[in-house]
């Protein structure tokens, strides 16, 4: 039987929206129009402290005069040109410039679209990488529960988000083991940047190790900060153990940080924050302040020479996006990275970040909060479910918020997840965290 259809606005209908309860939207709907710096503009005029970077992406603000004025040459310049067997300059002078800022070591550029298809890249990199060393067995790979890596079906294979991947059980990737995740609320409630207590989960490896074998494993695909799921911090020493098992079974070890890339724990990229550097890291959104779409894989040298000289003359790698390196993305994501570099960005959010700590653990006692966690400028607000109604509690806070706090926050499950463009000020942090204590407690 088809649910009788609540009455709205008939020019939302067309739109099937994306990880959004459509019914519920349409009847009332969160329309934003315009946006500049710190705040968007809704449909009714008021103005919204973006408390989330958009989707995590928009780090430098919004509407930033650099990059608007480097995609409109770009338009008007070269609106498009195939990246198979041809290129333009923009593309590798910013595969040459995020060179400059990755690790040590990680020295090549994939580009793509998004971060889902960064995940997959990498995800095939690495089988081509270890069929070109001889070991064409390493099929397997290990994500985590809780995990996210986007939503194609590599990433939801290797992720653990049960919601996205229970629709599509019966076509995921086959070889997939996933370790434990690291929460633990009875051991790290209320840390204050990294937990103490955790680190030897990352030994479930060695299970893994024994029960598929070493040399069935391709690699092991980890954010270093899980975000989507909650804000999940790495305990002390956690990282690092996982690099030390990998390099022991001869496992690449994948970063996904679409999140935490591009200063959003104070460095350019959480590697160098916890001072362990993976075979891949994989990026999205802050390449360019989510101005145009754009996601890339960037890799190990020894990665791309073994694929790369593995064959004779031809195409090395079968693989890759009509869209991949476009002009108006590559365009964007220099002006960005310029723009990175001209305000210091990522050390100012390394300076904001203690301000940002005080902050937000400041609403511990706030009405039905079990557990504030933080690191560099992000931020988990877990609240106590409602008995048989999860998620409902944190998802009221975040209507609240949107229509009566005039801020916007990201819920997923009972956790209001923080993430606000990297120029926030001090006053604007104080504003965000009494909004979001207004909003609890009116939130029963």
């Amino acid at each position: 039987m088809t649910p009788t259809a609540l009455p709205h606005d008939p020019a939302l209908e067309a739109l099937w929206m994306p990880f959004t309860a459509n019914k519920a939207f349409k009847v009332k709907p969160r329309l934003l129009v315009s946006a500049k710096d710190m705040h968007y503009q809704s449909d009714d005029g008021r103005q919204i402290l973006d408390g989330t970077a958009g989707l995590w992406c928009v780090n430098a603000g919004h509407c930033r005069a650099p990059i608007v004025e480097a995609i409109s040459r770009a338009a008007a310049t070269l609106d498009f040109a195939p990246g198979f067997q041809m290129g333009h300059p923009a593309s590798f002078q910013l595969a040459t410039k995020l060179k400059g800022i990755l690790p040590n070591g990680i020295d090549h550029v994939f580009f793509s679209n998004s971060g889902s298809e960064a995940v997959d890249s990498a995800l095939k990199i690495a089988m081509a990488y270890h069929i070109a060393c001889g070991e064409p067995q390493r099929t397997r790979f290990v994500g985590r529960l809780r995990g996210y890596h986007g939503v194609g079906f590599g990433g939801i294979s290797v992720g653990g988000i049960e919601p996205n991947k229970k629709p599509f059980a019966a076509q995921l990737l086959p070889q997939v083991d996933h370790l434990p995740h690291t929460h633990d609320l009875s051991h790290n409630a209320f840390a204050k940047g990294q937990p103490a207590w955790g680190a030897h989960l990352a030994d479930a490896l060695e299970q893994i190790v024994a029960d598929r074998g070493a040399g069935t494993i391709a690699a092991v695909i980890v954010e270093p900060m899980a975000g989507s799921t909650g804000v999940l911090i790495p305990p002390v020493g956690y990282l690092e153990r996982l690099r030390a098992l990998c390099d022991q079974h001869g496992i690449l070890l994948i970063f996904d940080e679409v999140i935490t890339g591009f200063g959003r724990l104070g460095t350019p990229f959480a590697a160098q924050y916890f001072h362990v550097t993976p075979d891949m890291i994989t990026v999205a959104k802050g390449v360019t302040n989510a101005a145009v779409p754009m996601g890339a894989t960037c890799v190990r040298g020894k990665i791309y020479d073994t694929v790369i000289n593995a064959t004779g003359q031809g195409i090395e790698f079968f693989h890759g996006y009509t869209y991949s390196g476009h002009p108006l993305a590559a365009a964007a994501g220099l002006a960005t990275l310029d723009l990175y570099a001209a305000e210091g960005t990522f050390a100012r959010a390394a300076a904001m970040a203690p301000v940002w700590e005080q902050a937000v653990h400041s609403l511990r006692g706030a009405p039905h909060v079990i557990d504030v966690r933080n690191l560099g400028l992000v931020a988990g607000i877990e609240l106590e479910s409602r008995v048989g109604r999860p998620g409902t509690r944190a998802y009221d806070a975040f209507v609240d918020c949107f229509f009566n706090q005039n801020l916007l926050v990201r819920t997923t499950g009972d956790i209001i997840a923080l993430s606000p463009p990297l120029i926030i000020s001090e006053v604007q942090i104080e504003e965000l965290v009494t909004k979001v204590r207004r909003s609890l407690e009116t939130t029963d």
